[in-house]
């Protein structure tokens, strides 16, 4: 008879230490945003509303970081189940070359059309000006923040996960700091607004980018900086599964960016309402995603070994661990609530949005985690990217962004209802998610 989660005491022991150092090294470095965003808050509501439309660009760019880390986990866990070494190190070092090549893409466009990527949230002057002030010093942190979070998921592909909890709390330490000093003018230094919040995020992704290149290089040796020796099969096995990552983490991210577009065209308190609410979101969710990472490296560590039917009941535990997370996380962002709308000087009508989004936002968040463990942790930890790709963009572009356009400037319903049509896409995905997980596609030896 099969029981409700697994007996292996071993497993819970690796899961929730994975989960738990992940999930918490996740919450720290989204918090250096979010202290930025929170502090500026506490200074002016239009130097808010910019760095939350700038954080916008920053989560597309999170959303590729995201993408390439979890593709490297994919194969890398795996070859780590059969402990081979070698692969890692050449994966490294493939995934290293490209990521340097999209940053470096992305820090041209942003350099090149800021005024007109900014334009695409808000149609406010001001929120725009504010918007690239931050963005002009921000956009050269993404170069650091895409090397660094590659080595940081090399790291946990070979369930070493401490090192990336003490990077991310002083990334954090070193931001607060700075921001507390630059924004208001403390300790004898001028006061700088949101130019000091940017020169903050700087500082912290410098502290961040030295830490992890520095402990990989002195520590481990895992990285090599050329592909002269690359074996093709190796190459072509991992884009394989890359692509379909990368595409889907993008189209998502570029659709979830889509639906500030929408919020920002609704006015400043909209704005300003809808980048606390993502940030409060999105801080809980961090545990959503150290589920859906830990529960990657474990079944894949499995299917490496061909333990396939190991993995097939690792996998019931993990979705059932889900559903009960995606609950709780959401009842405890409907108790943090009312502590958020009190942290940051919004306009009365600003606060009575957020108020109102932070609740809606809490089934929001209970789908978010069995997906995250499904799509992104599961699927993805047996080479099944091209279902999830599908899936998010199907839902996403197909579905949620019409309707959103259609609420919004069409029928021109109020705020929250369209803030609420915004936040369906991770629950209509749930009946599809279920029936493709039963069909078990994903227990697949990769290696």
């Amino acid at each position: 008879m099969e029981t409700f989660f697994t007996k292996d005491k071993n497993f819970y022991k690796v899961f929730f230490r994975l989960m738990l150092v992940v999930a918490l090294q996740n919450l720290v470095a989204y918090s250096v945003n979010m202290l930025d965003n929170m502090m500026l808050g506490s200074y002016d509501q239009n130097a808010l509303s910019g760095a939350a439309t700038v954080n916008q660009i920053f989560f597309v760019v999170n959303q590729l970081a995201i993408a390439i880390g979890n593709a490297l986990i994919v194969m890398s866990s795996q070859y780590w189940g059969k402990k081979d070494t070698y692969a890692i190190r050449k994966l490294t070092g493939i995934v290293l070359i490209f990521s340097l090549l999209a940053a470096m893409i992305i820090l041209v466009i942003c350099s090149a059309f800021p005024e007109q990527l900014l334009g695409l949230f808000t149609t406010s002057p001001d929120i725009i000006m504010e918007g690239q002030t931050y963005l002009k010093i921000l956009k050269w942190t993404f170069v650091l923040f895409l090397i660094s979070n590659l080595l940081i998921s090399m790291l946990r592909s070979v369930e070493i996960v401490q090192i990336s909890f003490v990077v991310s709390v002083i990334s954090l330490i070193v931001n607060g700091g700075i921001n507390y000093t630059l924004i208001f003018g403390h300790f004898g230094f001028p006061e700088m607004g949101i130019k000091g919040a940017a020169l903050a995020t700087v500082l912290a992704t410098v502290v961040q980018f030295l830490w992890s290149v520095g402990y990989v290089l002195c520590r481990i040796r895992a990285v090599k900086f050329s592909l002269r020796s690359c074996e093709k099969k190796l190459f072509g096995r991992f884009w394989q599964k890359a692509v379909p990552l990368l595409i889907n983490n993008l189209a998502w991210g570029i659709g979830f960016s889509m639906y500030s577009v929408i919020m920002g065209h609704l006015g400043t308190d909209a704005v300003a309402a809808n980048g606390i609410a993502n940030i409060s979101k999105n801080l809980v969710v961090c545990f959503c995603l150290g589920l859906g990472n830990a529960g990657s490296i474990i079944v894949g560590n499995r299917l490496g070994a061909d333990r396939l039917q190991e993995a097939k009941e690792v996998g019931e535990t993990l979705t059932k661990t889900a559903i009960i997370a995606g609950i709780v996380s959401g009842l405890v962002l409907i108790a943090l609530s009312p502590f958020i709308t009190k942290m940051v000087d919004l306009t009365p009508t600003a606060r009575g949005y957020l108020q109102k989004m932070l609740l809606i936002s809490s089934y929001y968040i209970a789908g978010k985690s069995v997906n995250c463990m499904t799509i992104g942790g599961i699927f993805a930890a047996g080479g099944d990217s091209k279902f999830g790709m599908l899936c998010d963009s199907v839902t996403l572009w197909c579905i949620i962004v019409p309707l959103g356009c259609i609420c919004a400037f069409i029928l021109k319903l109020p705020v929250m209802v369209v803030y609420f049509v915004l936040n369906l896409d991770e629950i209509i995905k749930l009946p599809v998610v279920y029936k493709h997980y039963k069909k078990y596609k994903w227990i697949k030896n990769l290696t």
